[in-house]
Parts: structure tokens; C-alpha cells; sequence
């Protein structure tokens, strides 16, 4: 999955990371529930964040572990900005925290970061729907089933 650092051109990751504001979470916060509203995203300096999803009747499944320069919480570039999963900090966490808002203006008034910051989470999204549906799959899918798949 692209990070920021290879996903945008030098000058596009300069103009974000003047939004960015630096954060820490301890292990174990949860940092956001799937369905609330996404309205900041982070990328992870140091330490790690599992994604989970609820599963109507069974325990929350473990989705993807992220670590350093990942993108947390790509659901804030695309209506209706609801996430999609959630996330725990399972280790201490720091990260850049990112106003959606502020970063969703930024790029309606330069198109070509714009176009770079969609692809960029577009791409990590596509990513994540993939993993999640693999994760189910093996963690629910009857024995067999993610071969015929």
C-alpha cells in the first residue's frame, strides 16, 4: 500500500504537512468507531493501529495491523464520511493528525494535490476493501471457500 512519501510529489506533501498537528495515543485507545463521523485522518509516525470490523453476531474482527507512515482513516475524503472500520492503537501511537476539512479545501483550491491526495486514498481504500473481504473470508467464510473464491 502506497505511503504519503511515495504516493505524492515532494511540493504536495509539503503543503499538507503544514495541516498536519502532532498526536499521541496510548495503547489501547480507541481512536475512532466504524459508522461514526470521519472528520480528521492520521498517518503513524512510530507504534501500531489495528483496524477492526464489528460482525453481526460474533466478536469484532481484526481487519489489517498499520505501522509507521501509513494512512489511518482514509474514509474522510469520500461522501458521505462515515468510517468504515475502526481503529485501537495497539501499541503506544504517535502520529500527524490531519483536519479533513481543511485538507478537503486545500485540495478543491490546488487540483493537481487535489488529484494526488484522491488517488492516494483512493488507492489505499481499494486496499483496504481487500483486505477486508480476504479477513472475513478466513476468518468466517465455510471451509474451502476463500480457494473457490
Amino acid at each position: 500500500m502506497p505511503s504519503m512519501l511515495r504516493a505524492l510529489p515532494t511540493q504536495h506533501r509539503q503543503r499538507l504537512m503544514r495541516l498536519a498537528r502532532e498526536v499521541t495515543f496510548p495503547q489501547g485507545t480507541r481512536i475512532f468507531n466504524e459508522g461514526g463521523r470521519a472528520d480528521r485522518f492520521w498517518i503513524i509516525r512510530t507504534g501500531s493501529i489495528e483496524l477492526d470490523a464489528h460482525v453481526p453476531g460474533r466478536r469484532r474482527a481484526i481487519i489489517e495491523t498499520l505501522g509507521h507512515n501509513e494512512l489511518v482513516g482514509p474514509s474522510w475524503m469520500f461522501a458521505p464520511h462515515v468510517w468504515h472500520l475502526s481503529a485501537t492503537a495497539s501499541t503506544p501511537v504517535r502520529a500527524y493528525e490531519f483536519d479533513a476539512t481543511a485538507v478537503r479545501s486545500l485540495c478543491q483550491d490546488d487540483p493537481a494535490l487535489g488529484q494526488a491526495v484522491t488517488r492516494w486514498a483512493g488507492d489505499v481504500l481499494a486496499h483496504r476493501l481487500r483486505t477486508t473481504r480476504t479477513r472475513l473470508l478466513d476468518l468466517y467464510a465455510p471451509y474451502g471457500a476463500a480457494s473457490a473464491v
